[in-house]
């Protein structure tokens, strides 16, 4: 009997992750308040403008931080699984190096980098499969919102070998 009232005491204490992120969502949701607020002032003509979404997703933000607080002080949170931290190395050196060669070598380059280097940080270890099929699927998405939609996405060397007035 004595252990499980130990487990329930050990299962009761506070949550302290959970603990800030309450106050870091009640932030964000003052902070989309006041811009939405500032929305507000330009038109107020109507009772439903361009504030009232923000204005919701503030009161939603709220009440989520209210309630992550409330069940962070319970404990009611599922124990978390232990980061791997070597997956999220190589999705951010993709993402990084998506924003380096962005310009340089173009859309589908350096999109399909950041497909191959998330594709191995998930377990897909043959880069020489990912990369050209990431590549294939950026170029073809560059040609969806680059030439047909009309809407600036940068374009490198293999946009140009296909399209010369890009």
């Amino acid at each position: 009997m004595s252990e499980d009232v130990s487990r329930n005491a050990e299962r009761r204490r506070p949550d302290r992750a959970a603990l800030v992120i309450a106050p870091a969502l009640l932030l964000l949701a003052a902070v989309i308040w006041w811009d939405a607020s500032r929305l507000s002032a330009m038109s107020n003509y109507a009772r439903i403008g361009p504030a009232t979404v923000p204005h919701v997703v503030a009161l939603g933000l709220a009440l989520l931080a209210v309630w992550t607080a409330f069940e962070a002080w319970r404990g009611d949170f599922p124990e978390r699984e232990p980061i791997e931290t070597v997956p999220v190395v190589w999705i951010v050196a993709g993402l990084a190096g998506q924003m380096l060669l962005l310009r340089p070598a173009g859309f589908s380059i350096a999109t399909g980098l950041l497909f191959a280097l998330t594709a191995y940080g998930f377990g897909r270890r043959k880069l020489w499969i990912s990369l050209p099929v990431g590549i294939v699927l950026s170029f073809l998405v560059w040609i969806v919102f680059g030439r047909l939609l009309q809407l600036s996405l940068p374009a490198g060397p293999l946009e140009h070998l296909f399209f010369r007035g890009s």
